[in-house]
């Protein structure tokens, strides 16, 4: 189902739990304009249809000792979809690795990463990530400091899309 299949309060249900995922299902249905079974048969459809694919607590991971977080463009010398799969398993395997993103262009993969230190980045980076097969370069950069980070979608772009398209 694409975005324009889903009705006016499936997709409010979707803003709000994006917006909070920890409301009541009666709360989100009273924000929503209808009662609250027939708002828990949505959200399960939607659960259900892959819209909604988890609920998540965001951490604050300086608090929890994470200092460091770096986001890090890897060449591969291969891009045969077998080195591209393997090179993503990897990536699933290391826990510092936090987002991995294929691209087109230059870059084959945008990964970001946090660790505690940078002394345990530099060893991840050069025990793991730069030794890695297929391998061909590593290029990172070190954040310092986050001025936006939203999860999931614009609702309101994608209402805008829909009114002009009506």
């Amino acid at each position: 189902m694409a975005g324009n299949r889903l009705d006016d309060i499936d997709r409010q249900i979707l803003a709000e739990l994006q917006q909070d995922g920890r409301m009541t299902n009666v709360e989100l249905a009273r924000r929503v304009g209808i009662s609250a079974p027939p708002c828990l048969r949505r959200v399960r459809a939607l659960e259900e249809a892959g819209y909604i694919r988890g609920y998540h607590a965001e951490i604050d991971a300086r608090l929890l000792g994470f200092e460091v977080q770096v986001f890090a463009m890897v060449g591969l010398h291969s891009q045969a979809e077998a080195d591209l799969k393997a090179f993503e398993e990897r990536c699933r395997n290391w826990p510092l690795v936090r987002e991995c993103h294929m691209l087109n262009g230059e870059i084959d993969f945008l990964i970001k990463c946090v660790a505690p230190d940078l002394s345990t980045f530099q060893s991840f980076l050069t025990g793991e990530l730069t030794a890695a097969p297929n391998v061909a370069s590593v290029k990172t950069s070190l954040v310092i400091r986050c001025a936006k980070d939203l999860p999931g979608v614009p609702f309101d772009v994608l209402e805008e899309r829909l009114r002009r398209s009506a």
